[in-house]
């Protein structure tokens, strides 16, 4: 059996990226949203909403129950839906965003309530609005941890992605179900590891430096 080309190597890095990148961007922007309703319509908090805020809670916490490999098998029909087919790299950015937005909606909003409640109170005294207090105290106190939570959800999205790999989505999955496990070649398989760990000691490093940046009680 021969191993597969130095190219099919970048081919399978590229298609990672992109898959990774675009359900990242998804999955951040919208966990994020989530996670500022659910702090701001928390009791007590600016727009306290009980009913709302267990709701959505529950929506959260019952796609965060459900195992990536099922969530992929169970979105297919939305799939197919939305991009049109079950296979490749666009189809897999739908259950990778499916998957990761209630995981980062529940880091970051960890971030947002552990901001001081005094800089929250002190700014209402100022006689801020709501939605000012949720753009200049809540969101930039809890930046480095939503930074940290961002690093954490793209690590994750990078596993999930070689898992969806081995359903057809393409990517370094891909590569080494087909040319490493089903062709019986190891070395495939241990140089795509290679590439992983790589990659997400990359990610690791950039998020902890943005971390580290934006955090200004340092």
């Amino acid at each position: 059996m021969s191993l597969p080309a130095i190219d099919r190597y970048v081919e399978a890095l590229l298609q990672t990226l992109f898959m990774v990148s675009v359900a990242s961007v998804i999955a951040i922007a919208s966990g994020l949203l989530i996670a500022i309703v659910l702090t701001v319509t928390a009791p007590g908090s600016l727009y306290p909403r009980p009913r709302l805020n267990r709701g959505l809670s529950i929506v959260v916490n019952m796609f965060r129950a459900i195992p990536f490999i099922i969530l992929l098998v169970a979105l297919l029909p939305v799939t197919r839906a939305i991009v049109g087919t079950t296979l490749g790299t666009w189809a897999a950015i739908v259950p990778l965003s499916a998957n990761l937005i209630p995981f980062y909606a529940r880091i970051a909003q960890v971030s947002l309530g552990g901001v001081d409640p005094g800089l929250v109170e002190a700014a209402r005294a100022m006689g801020c609005r709501r939605r000012q207090i949720v753009r200049h105290v809540l969101l930039p106190e809890a930046l480095p941890g939503i930074i940290g939570g961002m690093t954490v959800s793209v690590i994750a999205m990078v596993n999930a992605s070689a898992m969806a790999g081995a359903v057809g989505a393409g990517g370094l999955g891909d590569l080494a179900i087909r040319y490493g496990y089903e062709r019986y070649e190891t070395r495939v398989v241990f140089e795509v590891i290679v590439i992983l760990v790589a990659l997400v000691s990359a990610i690791q490093f950039a998020g902890e430096w943005l971390a580290r940046r934006f955090d200004h009680r340092r």
